[in-house]
């Protein structure tokens, strides 16, 4: 069973073979590796452990439940609102299941550029390949796309742009629309449901509300973690130590930067904590005259690549798909207040929208202060911040062409309306200069990240730290660049190739 760490009498200590800090998509998939390959294996969580059971479907407990800071986490200039997951399966327990694997693209230029070897496009082929099988991916269908993905199509189709259905890892989904609160109806194939049980069954302990505070290390080795153990109000109400030979960090992008830097590891690139890329993405909403209903069914079935190439230096780097919200989200994002912002909200059952998520080439970095708090530092430069305006342009397009009466743009200082094609070019006009709109971002990566040379990568093509034996990464952390689509299943597949890397470390130690 997957204990928690607020129910456990007095401290919490154990030796082991491997401890994996996180128990997200990496997290989940390594310990599950591990375990079958035999190793005693302590998985942490910093969050509870959650199930179905416990999913309301209200925004206000879900928020607080499943999120990093009750989803308020954001950048420092609070541009870029950072949505991360916090508890048991990690990001993999709210995402909306979309399964892309890594481009081969961008897998390509790692090697060239960064020095990453054994992984590509042939080497991971077979790894997405098992991963995929064994969380049920597939194809999302005819039948499961809702009216809000219907008018994305409709308007992409009208375009004669690129576009096709999505991948997911739903098995049994009634569509109940509430797959960013959890799935009350268990039908996510992720972390939770698959990868964990089936660690536990293979003999590793899982422990939920276990906040790792430091790793262990001692002449240039990993020799554990130390942390605290977790009430349900958040307050320390035990100790927590790990010894184990090797130390896994699955815990996100921003997590295991800050779990670096808060353990002042050795850092001879200087890259831990840069680099930090995470896919920020404005929204387009259109009004249309018939009841949309955006909120029922699955959320995102269908994409539009015709702005997205994935080539470094690309100056089309922005994917369009549908994007919906639940009344709390909705009221937090539209700009406008008291009997303006009322209009809006009373018009939300005729709301289609969509999401023009950047393949961002600015990076930012993670701090962590000296009372310990996260801080995000990041900015989106000029050549960016053209893409986002050409997102919105288009996306406004394609929106008018599946039949929006009117198009909205939520600007800060008060909505850009556009009504025909002709009202586009206000859009190049204004731009998406800096505080002009709340941005959203749900895929951190790239403070860890990989290659070979020691000078320019923090950890080996190995996963292991390059200044610390031992020490190994298997999270977003990893990637050199952003792969400009979403992440579970890149870090799934990551994780599970990276896996005997670790059982040979281990080896090594006895």
């Amino acid at each position: 069973m997957i204990l928690a760490g607020r129910e456990h009498a007095g401290d919490f200590t154990r030796a082991c073979d491997v401890v994996v800090v996180g128990t997200g998509a990496g997290g989940s998939m390594m310990a599950r590796e591990l375990a079958a390959a035999g190793l005693a294996v302590v998985a942490l969580e910093e969050g509870a452990h959650s199930t179905p059971r416990d999913f309301t479907t209200r925004e206000e407990d879900m928020l607080e439940l499943l999120f990093q800071e009750a989803g308020a986490r954001a950048t420092v200039d609070l541009e870029v609102r950072v949505l991360q997951g916090r508890g048991t399966g990690g990001s993999t327990v709210h995402n909306t299941c979309l399964c892309k694997r890594t481009p081969d693209v961008l897998l390509e230029h790692w090697a060239h550029a960064f020095a990453v070897r054994g992984a590509a496009p042939a080497d991971l082929a077979p790894v997405f390949a098992r991963t995929e099988a064994e969380l049920s991916v597939t194809q999302v269908g005819e039948a499961q796309l809702n009216r809000n993905n219907a008018l994305f199509r409709a308007g992409v189709e009208a375009l004669g742009w690129r576009g096709g259905f999505l991948a997911h890892n739903r098995v049994g989904c009634v569509g109940s629309g509430y797959c960013e609160l959890g799935c009350p109806f268990d039908a996510k194939q992720n972390a939770l449901k698959v990868l964990l049980p089936r660690a536990v069954a293979l003999g590793a302990t899982v422990l939920a509300d276990a906040r790792v505070e430091r790793v262990l290390t001692r002449g240039g080795r990993v020799e554990g973690v130390r942390g605290a153990l977790l009430g349900a109000d958040g307050r320390q109400r035990g100790r927590l130590e790990v010894r184990a030979p090797v130390v896994v960090l699955a815990g996100s992008a921003v997590g295991s930067a800050a779990l670096h830097l808060r353990s002042g590891l050795p850092d001879p690139s200087g890259q831990a904590g840069r680099n930090l890329r995470c896919h920020p993405g404005a929204v387009v909403a259109g009004l249309f005259d018939e009841p949309v209903d955006g909120w029922r069914g699955i959320p995102q079935t269908y994409e539009c690549t015709e702005w997205l190439d994935l080539a470094p230096g690309s100056d089309r780097r922005v994917w369009l798909v549908p994007v919906f919200a639940h009344p709390i989200g909705t009221a937090a994002q539209l700009p406008g207040f008291g009997a303006d912002h009322a209009r809006l909200m009373r018009r939300y059952r005729h709301v289609a929208a969509l999401t023009a998520m950047l393949h961002d080439e600015a990076s930012g970095r993670v701090r962590v202060e000296a009372s310990g708090r996260i801080r995000l530092h990041y900015e989106p430069d000029a050549a960016d911040r053209a893409q986002l305006a050409l997102g919105l342009r288009e996306g406004a397009r394609l929106l008018l062409a599946a039949g929006a009466r009117e198009v909205l743009l939520p600007y800060a200082d008060g909505p850009l309306w556009l009504r025909d094609p002709g009202d586009l070019a206000q859009v190049d006009a204004r731009g998406v200069p800096p505080g002009s709109m709340t941005l959203t971002a749900v895929h951190p990566m790239g403070t860890l990240r990989m290659g070979d040379d020691p000078r320019r990568a923090v950890v080996a093509s190995t996963g292991e730290h390059h200044a610390v034996r031992g020490l190994f990464v298997a999270d977003g952390s990893l990637f050199p660049t952003s792969i400009g689509v979403p992440p579970q299943l890149s870090i799934y597949g990551f994780a599970r190739h990276l896996a005997p890397h670790v059982v040979d470390a281990v080896a090594r130690r006895r």
